[in-house]
């Protein structure tokens, strides 16, 4: 049996040095033989805990190859991202489901129109044709651009004057009432259907059913006209829908 000496400092009773801790208790008596022969014992005991496990079969070292290693380790690399992107997929659905369902800030609700709306009105000049004073029909797009003045229950003869001075050579004006009897009492001159006032061209026409004021969506006439501004393209450039002088539209006739 070694000394303490040739033990580093070891005593053979299982003591220790000083400077070093304790072996535990339950370890007991730790005896280190001279003879490594001595330890046979142990090592069977070992070899044949070793043996009950029993040698790897066709599988396992099948398994154990290096080449299969490399391809499992591929394989497990390899499902990581489809496994990843389906997991995130997953994620993203129920999120979605379940922002559907929350109830969110309530809405507001949408304007309604009252009866005390302005109604939209057309854009273009409406293909009618009206009665002139000599009883023939005419398109009331005949003679474009022109302003039209709607004079029913209008005492407008200085508003048909004002205008007929007002407008070029190539803007017609043109009146329109619902009867002769009214055109004549709002003081447009009974003549015939394209007289010439001071080389311009003045049209009086009669509108007995009020197409063209329903189409605009005028209001029911009063003591004013209403007047309609149209382009060589039919396009209605403004609508005044009462007036009484000239000066209400005077700076739109540049742009007929």
């Amino acid at each position: 049996m070694a000394g303490a000496s040739d033990n580093g400092g070891w005593s053979s009773d299982g003591g220790s040095p000083d400077d070093l801790p304790d072996l535990p208790e339950e370890w007991g008596v730790i005896v280190i033989p001279d003879d490594l022969s001595e330890l046979s014992d142990e090592v069977d005991a070992i070899r044949a805990e070793l043996r009950l496990s029993g040698p790897p079969n066709r599988w396992q070292r099948l398994l154990r190859r290096p080449a299969v290693r490399r391809l499992r380790r591929f394989a497990a690399t390899t499902l990581r991202a489809p496994v990843l992107i389906i997991s995130l997929a997953v994620l993203v659905t129920v999120a979605s489901l379940f922002a559907s369902a929350w109830p969110g800030p309530p809405r507001q609700p949408a304007a309604q129109r009252t009866a005390s709306t302005t109604p939209e009105r057309a854009s273009t000049l409406p293909a009618l044709e009206l009665v002139a004073s000599d009883g023939q029909m005419v398109p009331l797009r005949g003679r474009l651009p022109a302003v039209i003045l709607l004079v029913d229950g209008c005492a407008c003869t200085a508003l048909i004057s004002d205008t007929i001075d007002a407008v070029g050579p190539e803007i017609a004006v043109i009146t329109v009432s619902a009867a002769t009897a009214s055109a004549s009492a709002a003081g447009t001159p009974p003549t015939g259907a394209t007289p010439q006032a001071n080389g311009k061209t003045v049209r009086m026409l009669n509108d007995p059913a009020g197409s063209l004021r329903t189409h605009l969506r005028l209001e029911a006439p009063d003591t004013t006209a209403a007047a309609v501004l149209v382009d060589h393209g039919t396009n209605i450039v403004r609508v005044i829908p009462r007036t009484l002088s000239v000066d209400d539209f005077k700076s739109d006739l540049a742009r007929l």
